[in-house]
């Protein structure tokens, strides 16, 4: 196949769940794919099974899929980065990279969060023009996916946005395969306001779901957290199609009702009447709504958006309602229109 801006060699930074995945995809697709993660103990391990026992357990690694633990080494070789890791190391990662990064290199991360960055609120994008420099190229790949179905070929389907057109259509050609199909976008900032909304969005069906309050209250729910997404994405002036797209609804849908999500089964949990801290380490991975519940709470403060249901989520959260009170907080808020000019 023609590969991309000739690029052969590719680096996965985080071997986690969703960075195996795509590791896996990209080597199936015959390029030369480089895995590295932060344990060099559990990438010792990776390289002798050659699989993911602890995320992926039961997939080998095809030949052309190499675990590696000297960083700069594989920087040195990569003709493109993508970055898997949780937001909360974002910017850490791009730090440990930054010395070794060669400009014409692009730079793509499935990262899906907002950060805190010297004292202010920013997508991700910000932080890698202030670290990599704003001319490298870069995209963010977003979407309803599932780690564990695309390490499987179960069929998905994604977005991959850039602000420069020509980024964005030739990581589509990268990607792009019978069983991973890839759009473009060029609403950079949209995509990852959606992906970061989304995620505190299941964490509320969940407990919703860990209540047993039914379908009805949990196809609600993600109808007006719906709403909630578009008004932070007016506020930082996205396109409002992003949100009918698959890292708007698509992926609110998925991450609200299957199990398979981290956020969900968070919200699960503390519906049950777990804790917070109980809930996390019966999960056992990031969940990264609880990185950022506070931070979009925050946003929407500070532009005066309405969000009742991220606010209660953050009151769950933090502790400061129970499961019963956040819902007889949302319930009882006084009748309004369903759409208005906010």
């Amino acid at each position: 196949m023609e590969h991309w801006f000739n690029c052969q060699k590719i680096l996965v930074l985080g071997s986690g769940s969703w960075g195996t995945a795509m590791a896996l995809h990209m080597a199936r697709q015959d390029y030369e794919v480089y895995l590295w993660g932060r344990s060099e103990e559990k990438l010792a391990h990776m390289q002798v099974a050659r699989e993911n026992t602890v995320y992926l357990p039961g997939i080998p690694f095809p030949d052309n899929l190499h675990v590696v633990s000297d960083l700069p080494s594989a920087m040195a070789q990569a003709e493109a980065v993508f970055c898997m890791v949780p937001s909360h190391g974002f910017v850490h990662m791009l730090e440990q990279i930054q010395p070794h990064y060669r400009p014409n290199v692009p730079f793509i991360w499935g990262t899906k969060g907002m950060l805190d960055y010297q004292g202010k609120l920013v997508c991700l994008h910000e932080a890698v023009n202030n670290i990599l420099g704003a001319s490298i190229p870069q995209a963010i790949i977003s979407g309803p996916t599932f780690a564990s179905e695309v390490a499987a070929e179960l069929p998905a389907a994604v977005v991959v946005a850039a602000k420069n057109k020509a980024v964005a259509t030739k990581l589509q050609l990268l990607l792009h395969s019978e069983v991973f199909r890839v759009y473009t976008s060029d609403d950079i900032v949209g995509v990852q306001i959606c992906g970061a909304v989304k995620n505190v969005l299941a964490v509320a069906a969940g407990i919703s779901d860990g209540l047993g309050l039914g379908a009805n209250t949990r196809s609600a729910l993600i109808t007006r957290g719906l709403v909630e997404m578009r008004r932070i994405a007016v506020a930082v002036g996205c396109r409002q199609d992003t949100l009918m797209g698959l890292s708007g609804m698509g992926d609110l849908i998925l991450t609200a009702t299957s199990d398979l999500s981290r956020n969900r089964r968070l919200g699960l949990a503390l519906g049950q009447g777990m804790s917070v801290q109980q809930a996390q380490a019966s999960i056992g991975q990031v969940i990264e709504s609880t990185y950022n519940a506070t931070l979009l709470q925050s946003y929407g403060r500070k532009n005066q958006l309405e969000m009742p249901i991220t606010d209660q989520v953050c009151a769950v959260l933090a502790g400061q309602v129970s499961p019963h009170e956040a819902v007889h907080n949302l319930l009882s808020r006084a009748p309004r229109a369903e759409f208005t000019l906010d």
